[in-house]
């Protein structure tokens, strides 16, 4: 979802948000029902979209299913941030909304193990819904925390890669890479330097640089974060070296941390008109569906590429695999109009017309099985790229944890400092890394 992504110190935020809300909800919400859905009521709803053309979209739906529910009056507010949210299910109380939707899908751990939203589980199966046989399969996956279902999906976001058809064919680059090792050479081929700096850059590999976080890139290597007992295994699963190795490898090849920070520091905004890869000044991107749209709505004056972000050497058989997130929506465990609440969190992730529409309108990437069959759904080729990399059986997201995503910032901290040639020693920085993880989620608990 465009927007979406949120900055390092925002997240921090968000995650302290949580633990306050760990330390008020656990175990303190009955997630029984018993209001009368077919009663004259009015619910309200928060979402966090704020375009205009996203926020015309959900209000559709919503429209929608108030002409199917003619009882069901929704307040809808736009624009809300998790700290809003967190602060909202916490506090309970009459302005507190029954329906919530949120981009922060590492939060569901929290979300479901304190109770902050009520568990769906029972609304599912009085309704006859599966979530395994409705939902795209990894989207079912992160919307649910050791058993406990407290969010759906409502559409996804693949990651892939973009690339700039006119500095493939000046570079003579005829074809996307699809191994890693042709992705580090495509990339030296279409950097070009200017001075101590670059009048095109192949592609900007520091964390921090818009989309290209630990996590995005963990799911090429199909990184295992945890061991079955729980404990952090960074250290111990070597795709987390091959990793780390890789990037700063390329960070290297590229001109090293310090001048492409430089260089980062002088690029556009990630929302605004002067993106770099809409700019020309790289030419390969790592990104979400999102942006083959906003590519579109700003009619560069180049031809953009899409194709699934490139796998280590040893993997390429599993081309085609990508991050997978998106948005997750539930009813507040605080709310006194939980079954009127399921009718809408119902129709909004499970009606086929409702989904497309809405995947459509966002260009985001539909989050059922029949939404992803339905003849509605967009052709355009670019955005049919990210369709399938949801659909691949390797794409994946990072697992759920009672800590939400602090275990992912601390991975991508000590990436920074990698990369940065702050830490020497990998397998001991690793070692530590893993110390730091489990402790701070022991606390959590």
């Amino acid at each position: 979802m465009h927007g979406r992504r949120r900055s390092t110190a925002v997240a921090l935020a968000a995650t302290a948000a949580m633990a306050l809300l760990a330390t008020a909800c656990t175990g303190s919400h009955d997630t029984g029902a018993t209001d009368d859905p077919k009663a004259r009521t009015t619910l309200t709803f928060w979402h966090g979209w704020s375009a205009p053309g996203e926020v015309a979209a959900i209000q559709d739906n919503i429209a929608a299913f108030e002409k199917k529910h003619p009882n069901i009056t929704v307040k809808v507010v736009k624009g809300i941030t998790d700290d809003k949210l967190n602060q909202a299910l916490r506090a309970g109380g009459s302005n507190a909304p029954d329906v919530v939707s949120s981009f922060t899908t590492d939060n569901v751990g929290r979300f479901c193990s304190t109770s902050a939203l009520a568990d769906l589980r029972p609304f599912l199966d009085e309704a006859g819904i599966d979530p395994a046989k409705t939902f795209l399969p990894q989207m079912a996956k992160y919307t649910e925390h050791e058993g406990k279902r407290c969010t759906v999906p409502l559409l996804g976001d693949a990651y892939g890669l973009y690339y700039n058809k006119k500095a493939f064919a000046e570079a003579g680059i005829t074809a996307p890479p699809k191994t890693l090792s042709e992705f580090d050479e495509a990339a030296a081929k279409l950097t070009k330097a200017k001075g101590d700096g670059y009048e095109q850059l192949g592609f900007m590999p520091n964390f921090q640089a818009y989309e290209t976080t630990f996590e995005h890139y963990a799911a090429q290597f199909g990184v295992r974060y945890l061991d079955e007992g729980g404990k952090s295994a960074l250290a111990s699963d070597p795709r987390v070296k091959a990793l780390l190795t890789w990037q700063k490898g390329l960070v290297d090849k590229l001109g090293g941390y310090r001048k492409l920070e430089r260089f980062r520091s002088s690029l556009g905004d990630e929302w605004g008109p002067k993106h770099p890869f809409h700019t020309g000044q790289v030419a390969m991107q790592l990104d979400g569906e999102w942006r083959g749209k906003m590519a579109k709505d700003a009619q560069l004056p180049f031809e953009i590429g899409a194709a699934p972000f490139p796998v280590p050497d040893d993997q390429a058989a599993d081309y085609g695999k990508g991050y997978l997130s998106g948005t997750i929506l539930g009813i507040a465990g605080t709310s006194e109009k939980k079954n009127a609440a399921w009718e809408l969190v119902r129709y909004l992730s499970t009606d086929t017309d409702a989904v497309v529409s809405f995947a459509n309108a966002i260009h985001n990437v539909p989050s059922t099985l029949a939404a992803l069959e339905s003849p509605r759904l967009s052709d355009d080729p670019v955005y049919r790229t990210f369709v399938g990399i949801a659909q691949h059986p390797k794409s994946s997201h990072a697992p759920s944890s009672v800590n939400g995503g602090a275990f992912l910032l601390t991975a991508q901290d000590f990436g920074v400092r990698y990369e940065a040639g702050r830490e020497k020693d990998l397998d001991a920085g690793l070692r530590r890394t893993d110390a730091q993880v489990d402790k701070d989620n022991e606390q959590a608990r």
